[in-house]
C-alpha cells in the first residue's frame, strides 16, 4: 500500500469518528480521469443546471461540479491559464477566457461539452455579457482589442480595436454600450452594443484601471491610477463631462445615494475627493490621514468613514456637508472597516501586533471601545443573527497568531477568542446554519465557529492556502478556493459541519511565505534579456512599490503580508506571484 493511500485511509477513519457528529463524506484525489486543474482562481454558477464551474491557472481545463451531489461531472478541455469565467443565462452557456493562448472556450451548460473554441486576442482577461443583444465581450490585454461573441451562434461578430491594454469592462444598460478601460493607452473605448462599432474613444487620464457605472445619472466614472484623476463620461453622449482632479493613487470608491456623491480615497495623496454626482464638480477635497485605504458608508447618519493605514486613525466625513466631523484615533495600521446597522457602529481592524478593533459610535463618532484582538487583524465579518463581529487575526513574525476574536455587537466586549488554524485569512457567515467559517491560509484548513455558542464546531482540513470563501445558503454549503493546493473544497452542514467533498487538482506541498526584514532582495535574470517588471502589492492588491533586481528598501512599509508580482516576459506566460511577510 502506498504512503499516499495509507494517509488517506487514516484521514477518512479520523473523520468518521463520532465526535460532535461531524462527518466527511469523501476525498477526491487527483490526478485521475477528471484531474489536471491547477491553482483554481475563478468560479461561476450555472443556475439552470445547478452546476459550479471552476477554472485555474494550470491544467488547461474547466471542472464542472454538480451542485446537488458535489461530484465532478465533467472535465472540460479549455485553453491555457483560465483567467475568468462568465455565464450567459439566455443560452445556458459558460464562457472561459484563456489568458495563456488567446482563446475563449464556449461550454454548453446542459451537456458540459465544448461548443466552440473562439479565437480572441492576446491575453484575454475580462468578460462582460450584454443581455440586450445576447453578446459576450472579451477584453484582450496584450492584443489591444475586444472580441465580440454572438451568444447564440458562438461566432466572433467583431474584433473591436480598443487601443493598448484593455483590462476592465463596464456595461451601460440605459444606452446599450460597453466601455473598455485601456490601461496603457490612457483612454476608454465606447462600443455600440447593437452594431459592435466603436462609437468613440474617450481620452482619460493615465493608467485607467477601474470603471463604475452610475445609473442614477447615467454616467461612467473612470479612476486613473497613473495621474490621480477620475474621468466622468456621459452615458448618452460619450463626452467627457469632467476630468476630476483627485489625489495620488486613487484606490477606493464609495457612493452616497442620499446626496448623490462619489467619494474617492487617494492612497498616496492622503485625502478623499468628493465628486458631485449631478454637476461632476469636486465639492471638496477632504484631508484625511496617511495612506487612506478603505471606505465605509453609514446610511443611518449619512457619514463616510475612511481608514488611514499609516496615520492610525479613521476620518469621519459628513455626507451632507463633506466636512470632517471627527478624526477618530484607532490603533496602528487600520486596514478594514465593518458596519453594524443594528447598533449603528463602525468597527475598524487595526493591523498591528498585538492587534485591536476600534469601535466607533455612528451617531457621536466617539470611540466606544478599543477591543483587544490578536496579532495583525486582517478581516472583519458581521453576523446579523446574533449581532456579533468576528475579527481574523493573521499574525506576523515573530508575533504568531491563530485566533478569531468574537465581539458582542451590543456591549463591545470580547465574547470569545477562538483558536483557529495558522494565519486566519478570510471570514464568511452562513445564515442557513448560523456559523462563521474561517479560512486559515498557512494551515490548510477551515475553522467552523458556532454563531450562538462561539465554540469551534470543527476544524476541516482542506487544500493548501485557502484564500477565499463563498456561501450557498440555499444548499447550506460553503465553497473554499485553495490557491496553493489547486483545489475547491465543498463544505456542508447536515446536522453538523464537515467536508462534503474536496475537489483536488493535484497534491503538492504549500509554498511558505518569505519573511523579509527591511530589505527585499530580487534575483537577477539568468538570461541576457531584459528583467521582467516586478511590483510589491499589499493585501488588497494595490501596488505600493516598484521593485528592481537586487536589494529593495522596504523599511518604510508597514509590517504585514505583501505579494511580489512579476510581469510575464512573453504573452504566453502568466504572472508570477509569491507571498512575503515584512517584519519590523
Amino acid at each position: 500500500m502506498s504512503r499516499q493511500v495509507a494517509v488517506l485511509l487514516l484521514a477518512v477513519g479520523c473523520w468518521l469518528s463520532p465526535a460532535r457528529g461531524q462527518w466527511k463524506e469523501t476525498d477526491i484525489l487527483l490526478p485521475d480521469s477528471l484531474g489536471g486543474l491547477g491553482s483554481p482562481q475563478c468560479l461561476v454558477y450555472d443556475s439552470a443546471n445547478n452546476t459550479i464551474y471552476v477554472g485555474g491557472a494550470g491544467g488547461d481545463c474547466v471542472l464542472a461540479i454538480d451542485g446537488t451531489t458535489n461530484e465532478r461531472v465533467a472535465r472540460i478541455p479549455a485553453g491555457s491559464n483560465v483567467s475568468t469565467l462568465c455565464y450567459n443565462p439566455q443560452n445556458n452557456k459558460v464562457y472561459c477566457a484563456n489568458g495563456g493562448d488567446g482563446t475563449v472556450t464556449v461550454i454548453d451548460g446542459a451537456t458540459n461539452s465544448v461548443l466552440a473554441t473562439v479565437t480572441a486576442g492576446n491575453g484575454p482577461c475580462a468578460l462582460c455579457h450584454n443581455p440586450q443583444n445576447n453578446k459576450v465581450y472579451c477584453a484582450n490585454k496584450y492584443g489591444g482589442d475586444v472580441s465580440v461573441i454572438d451568444g447564440a451562434t458562438n461566432a466572433v461578430l467583431a474584433t473591436v480595436v480598443a487601443e493598448c491594454g484593455p483590462g476592465a469592462l463596464c456595461y451601460n444598460q440605459q444606452n446599450n454600450k460597453v466601455y473598455s478601460a485601456n490601461d496603457r493607452s490612457d483612454n476608454v473605448t465606447v462600443i455600440d452594443g447593437a452594431t459592435n462599432a466603436v462609437i468613440t474613444t474617450v481620452t482619460v487620464g493615465a493608467n485607467p484601471d477601474v470603471l463604475c457605472y452610475n445609473p442614477q445619472n447615467n454616467k461612467v466614472y473612470c479612476a486613473n491610477g497613473g495621474d490621480g484623476t477620475v474621468t466622468v463620461i456621459d452615458g448618452a453622449t460619450n463626452s467627457v463631462l469632467a476630468t476630476v482632479t483627485a489625489g495620488n493613487g486613487p484606490c477606493a470608491l464609495c457612493h452616497n445615494p442620499q446626496n448623490n456623491k462619489v467619494y474617492c480615497a487617494n492612497y498616496s495623496g492622503d485625502n478623499v475627493t468628493v465628486i458631485d454626482g449631478a454637476t461632476n464638480s469636486v465639492i471638496a477635497t477632504v484631508t484625511v490621514g496617511s495612506e487612506p485605504c478603505a471606505l465605509c458608508y453609514n446610511q443611518q447618519n449619512n457619514k463616510v468613514y475612511c481608514a488611514n493605514y499609516f496615520s492610525n486613525h479613521v476620518t469621519v466625513i459628513n455626507g451632507a456637508t463633506d466636512s470632517v466631523v471627527a478624526t477618530v484615533t484607532a490603533g496602528s495600521y487600520p486596514g478594514a472597516l465593518c458596519y453594524n446597522p443594528q447598533n449603528n457602529k463602525v468597527y475598524c481592524a487595526n493591523g498591528q501586533a498585538p492587534g485591536s478593533v476600534t469601535v466607533i459610535d455612528g451617531a457621536t463618532d466617539l470611540v466606544i471601545a478599543t477591543v483587544a484582538a490578536g496579532s495583525c487583524p486582517l478581516a472583519l465579518c458581521y453576523n446579523p443573527q446574533n449581532n456579533k463581529v468576528y475579527c481574523a487575526n493573521y499574525g506576523s513574525y515573530p508575533y504568531h497568531d491563530s485566533t478569531v476574536t468574537v465581539i458582542d455587537g451590543a456591549t463591545d466586549r470580547v465574547l470569545a477568542t477562538v483558536t483557529a488554524g495558522h494565519y486566519p485569512y478570510a471570514l464568511c457567515h452562513n445564515p442557513t446554519d448560523n456559523k462563521v467559517y474561517c479560512a486559515n491560509d498557512n494551515g490548510g484548513s477551515v475553522t467552523v465557529i458556532d454563531g450562538v455558542t462561539n465554540a469551534v464546531v470543527t476544524t476541516i482540513v482542506v487544500g493548501a492556502s485557502p484564500v477565499a470563501l463563498s456561501c450557498d445558503p440555499a444548499w447550506n454549503r460553503v465553497y473554499v478556493a485553495n490557491f496553493e493546493g489547486s483545489s475547491i473544497s465543498v463544505l456542508r452542514d447536515s446536522g453538523g459541519s464537515g467536508v462534503e467533498e474536496i475537489v483536488d487538482a493535484e497534491l503538492r506541498a504549500p509554498t511558505a511565505a518569505t519573511v523579509v526584514h527591511r530589505v527585499l532582495f530580487l534575483a537577477m535574470a539568468s538570461s541576457p534579456k531584459a528583467q521582467a517588471a516586478s511590483w510589491l502589492l499589499d493585501i488588497s492588491g494595490r501596488r505600493v512599490l516598484n521593485l528592481h533586481p537586487g536589494g529593495n528598501d522596504v523599511s518604510r512599509l508597514s509590517p504585514g503580508v505583501y505579494f511580489v508580482r512579476e510581469e510575464p516576459q512573453t504573452r504566453a506566460q502568466t504572472h508570477a506571484i509569491r507571498k512575503v511577510v515584512l517584519t519590523e
